[in-house]
């Protein structure tokens, strides 16, 4: 079963990083993700983590800030795959993030009442990814005053 990795990345606001991947993409078209994706053969997950943030941002992963969780899933492709998912800092200009060209179309920064847009376009088996996010910020925001 193939893995992959997903980052959380929050900013100082308190918001999650999402951006939208293309309408031509195999898996799920149009829909908004977070950084991530394979972990390749003789790659560590952490290193593949490492890799994809830079990929798909432009920016350099600082720091894993804790593991967010482990799930399966399968996608359009009928491949089921083994993701795991952490919230993560990084380096970099977190205004200007230089998006894969041509697999990613737009970005946005979320906070935990908007993580809805996450189920926007995706079938309600899709709905994973939302609850990842959610935890991210939770975890981010633990010990924030206003936000316990």
């Amino acid at each position: 079963m193939p893995l992959v990795v997903g980052a959380v990345i929050v900013n100082c606001e308190g918001r999650a990083f999402i951006h939208r991947r293309g309408y031509d993409r195999t898996l799920f078209p149009g829909v908004w993700d977070i950084p991530g994706g394979h972990v390749e053969a003789g790659e560590s997950p952490i290193d593949a983590l490492r890799r994809e943030v830079e990929e798909e941002t432009g920016w350099r992963l600082r720091r894993v800030v804790c593991e967010l969780g482990e799930m399966e899933w399968t996608g359009g492709d009928g491949i089921s795959r083994r993701e795991i998912d952490y919230l993560v800092e990084v380096d970099g200009d977190l205004q200007a993030p230089r998006l894969e060209h041509g697999k990613h179309i737009e970005y946005a920064w979320i906070s935990l009442d908007e993580v809805d847009r996450l189920i926007e376009n995706r079938r309600p088996e899709q709905v994973l990814l939302r609850d990842v996010v959610t935890r991210g910020l939770r975890e981010a925001l633990r010990g924030v005053p206003g936000h316990d």
